[in-house]
C-alpha cells in the first residue's frame, strides 16, 4: 500500500520503520509500494521514486533489514499516467497544483481523456514520451537491482498508466499503441520484455493488472475479463513474467465495483484456468483470514494469496494467518521471546521454522 510519505521520491523513517515492523513478523514475502519510474509518473509528490541514483540507499536498507530477517522483498514499479499529481487521499486525493508541489502540466496518458470530468485533462503521449517511458523503466530496474530487491512486479493495474492503454474507455490512440486489442497490449508486453532483458534469467517478474473496468453499461467499452485472460494467455506465450497479480477497476470514475469477501478471486480463478503452470497466477482483494486464504487456493487451483490493505491495520496478520492454520511461522527473537519462552507460552512461533516461499 502506498504511504505518501517519501521527500522527492526519497523514501523516509517512516518507510524505515513501516517495512521493518512488517518484516519483523513473518510474512514470507513483501512488495514495496508503487514506485515512480519518473517524477511525474507518481500519483502523489509524497510517493517513492527510482529515477535517480540518490533513491537507491534507504530503499537498499529497508531490503537489507527485510533480508535479516528472513523475508524476500521486491518493488512495485510504476508510472501513474493519468491519475498523477494528486495529493494524498486524506487530504482529499484531488488534484495537486503545481503551488503545493504538483506537475498539472505534465500529467501524461495514451489519450487526452480526464479519469474524471473534474480531473486534470492529460496530455496524449507523444512517440518519444513512450520512449522515455521505457528507458526511464529500464533505469529503475537496475536501481532497484542495486538495491537488491529479490523481484520486480510491472504495476499494470488500477487505471495507471500501462492499465490505461490496455482498456479501450481509456486509450483512444490510433497508432500502434492504440485500437486493436494487439495494439492496446503491446506496450505492456514491450514493458515486461525490457524489465526480463534487465533483471535476466533467474530473478522472478510479477505483473499487476485489473481483469475488469467494472463498467456495466453497454455503451461504455470497457477492458473485460475475457481480454484479461487473452493478455495472460499473450504473457504466458511471451514468457517475461513469472506471476500475474490480479486485481480489479481503478480505471474509470464511473466504475461500479462489486466489493466484497475475495470478490476478485473468480477473475484470477479464469485467468489460471487459461495458463495452467505456464504463470503463477496470485489473487487478491478482502482475504483477511489465513482459512478463507487456503480455501482459494485449493479450490481455485491458484498459487499465491496476497494481502495489502489489511497489513495496514495489523503488521502482525502473518501471525494470525498462522493460528487460523494452525502453522509456525518466522519472527524476530526480540518479538518472539514473550510468546515462547516467557512463562512457557507458546503462540504458533517457533525459532527455527520458515515459512514457505514461493522462490524456494
Amino acid at each position: 500500500m502506498c504511504q505518501y510519505s517519501a521527500d522527492d521520491g526519497h523514501m523516509t523513517p517512516w518507510h524505515v520503520a513501516h517495512y521493518g515492523g512488517i518484516a519483523q513478523r513473518g510474512p514470507g514475502l513483501m512488495i514495496i509500494e508503487a514506485t515512480g519510474v519518473l517524477p511525474e509518473g507518481r500519483i502523489t509528490p509524497g510517493c517513492v521514486g527510482l529515477w535517480k541514483d540518490s533513491q537507491i540507499a534507504t530503499l537498499k536498507q529497508i531490503v537489507e533489514f527485510a533480508h535479516s530477517q528472513g523475508q524476500k522483498i521486491g518493488i512495485q514499479l510504476a508510472h501513474a499516467g493519468r491519475k498523477a499529481s494528486t495529493v494524498a487521499p486524506w487530504l482529499g486525493g484531488v488534484t495537486a497544483t503545481n503551488a503545493v508541489g504538483g506537475w498539472v502540466d505534465n500529467v501524461k496518458a495514451p489519450s487526452a481523456i480526464p479519469f474524471g470530468p473534474t480531473d486534470i485533462v492529460p496530455k496524449a503521449m507523444t512517440a518519444d514520451d513512450i520512449q522515455e517511458l521505457k528507458d526511464a523503466w529500464v533505469a529503475a530496474t537496475k536501481r532497484a537491482l542495486a538495491a537488491g530487491v529479490d523481484f520486480i512486479e510491472i504495476h499494470n493495474a488500477h487505471g495507471y498508466l500501462l492499465s490505461s492503454f490496455l482498456s479501450p474507455s481509456s486509450n483512444h490512440r490510433t497508432d500502434q499503441y492504440g485500437g486493436s486489442f494487439e495494439n492496446r497490449i503491446r506496450l505492456s508486453l514491450e514493458v515486461a520484455q525490457l524489465t526480463r532483458d534487465t533483471v535476466g534469467p533467474n530473478l522472478p517478474v510479477f505483473l499487476r493488472v485489473s481483469a475488469t473496468d467494472w463498467l456495466d453499461s453497454p455503451t461504455e467499452h470497457g477492458w473485460k475479463s475475457e481480454d484479461t485472460v487473452e493478455f495472460a494467455r499473450a504473457l504466458a506465450a511471451q514468457g517475461a513474467i513469472d506471476l500475474i497479480d490480479i486485481s480489479t477497476g481503478g480505471v474509470h470514475s464511473s466504475q461500479k465495483v462489486k466489493a466484497g469477501p475475495a470478490f476478485q478471486v473468480p477473475f484470477a480463478a479464469a485467468v489460471k484456468k487459461a495458463v495452467g503452470d505456464k504463470l503463477l497466477v496470485a489473487a487478491v482483494g478482502m482475504i483477511n483470514h489465513g482459512d478463507l486464504a487456503d480455501k482459494i487456493l485449493t479450490e481455485n487451483d491458484l498459487d499465491v494469496i496476497l494481502v495489502g490493505r489489511a497489513f495496514q491495520r495489523d503488521t502482525g496478520l502473518a501471525w494470525h494467518f498462522a493460528k487460523d492454520l494452525d502453522v509456525e511461522i518466522s519472527m524476530a527473537a526480540q518479538i518472539r521471546w514473550g510468546f515462547t519462552s516467557f512463562r512457557n507460552a507458546s503462540e504458533y512461533i517457533q525459532p527455527n521454522s520458515m515459512k514457505a516461499s514461493i522462490f524456494d
